[in-house]
């Protein structure tokens, strides 16, 4: 990392929502909403930043990330046991497809709708030992495995122009690259690989320059990649746990930020599990994608 540039604003709490593993940002451009998630205190977390209002609602079993729908009161889960309608108003969940059934010991983690209507999302061992965690691509229609062999998954996410998706296998600290094709994933390529002292790459969004900002699991920072891979800026982050980042706001400019506390002393790491948002000085983010399936 040769002399980035420092974001010149510190994230700062947005929620003080203490989440055990939060997750999954999403903004919701038609209500002025973003989602995350707490993965092991399972819930979905809304915030509208306008009246600076947020609530908790809670889900039946662990969830890794959310896909909005047509319908927004009903996001696509995707739960330990599989991707499901979840109603945000009743709590119900409507089950649609369990990816691993023959893997009991897995569950879903980090996924998003991509700009062709599918859902690209991970899958990992939930005790982080085991090297069972695939990669899969859902239409509404077809399931399909695009890669397979992580203990942690995390990504995918699509670059501005939906032509590469990147993808991480985060105990590894690589990022991956693969060139898409009508809806078909090609053959990977080397991206980013985490230097020692950087962390683990986590969850990550793509800007509208098609520049890649990756979380720093134990880093305490973002950094934002150009598309061969060098480090543009570094953002910290005042916790330790860095999880996933989304654009937002009405000019899709406010950077949201997720992070966890597991594991950590509260005494030592006091804003751990909140989320976090910081201007980014005009950078665009993306239009949330919707689940149409």
């Amino acid at each position: 990392m040769t002399n980035p540039i420092v974001h010149p604003q510190t994230p700062h709490v947005a929620v003080a929502s203490a989440c055990v593993l939060g997750e999954g940002p999403v903004w919701d451009e038609r209500a002025n909403t973003l989602f995350w998630v707490d993965i092991k205190n399972p819930a979905v977390w809304r915030y509208h930043p306008e009246s600076n209002e947020h609530s908790r609602i809670a889900a039946p079993e662990r969830i890794g990330f959310i896909a909005l729908t047509p319908d927004p009161d009903v996001v696509v889960a995707g739960f330990k046991s599989g991707l499901s309608r979840f109603n945000l108003k009743t709590g119900e969940a409507e089950p649609i497809i369990a990816p691993e059934k023959d893997l009991p010991g897995n569950r879903i983690n980090d996924g998003y709708a991509g700009p062709d209507g599918a859902i690209y999302f991970g899958t990992m061992h939930d005790e982080e030992t085991d090297e069972s965690g695939s990669f899969w691509r859902w239409d509404g229609k077809e399931l399909s495995r695009f890669h397979s062999g992580f203990i942690v998954t995390n990504g995918p996410a699509f670059s501005h122009d939906g032509q590469i998706l990147y993808a991480t296998d985060t105990v590894n600290g690589m990022i991956y690259a693969f060139d898409m094709s009508g809806g078909q994933v090609g053959e990977r390529r080397r991206f980013v690989h985490f230097e020692e002292g950087w962390g683990h790459p986590d969850g990550m969004a793509v800007d509208a320059e098609g520049y890649v900002w990756v979380c720093h699991w134990g880093g305490s920072r973002i950094t934002r990649f150009a598309p061969d891979g060098s480090v543009e800026r570094t953002v910290p982050v005042p916790t330790a746990q860095v999880t996933k980042c989304a654009f937002g706001g009405p000019d899709l400019t406010t950077l949201y930020i997720t992070t966890a506390a597991i594991g950590r002393d509260p005494h030592e790491d006091p804003m751990a599990g909140h989320l976090f948002k910081v201007e980014t000085g005009g950078i665009r983010g993306l239009k949330t994608n919707i689940f149409e399936g």
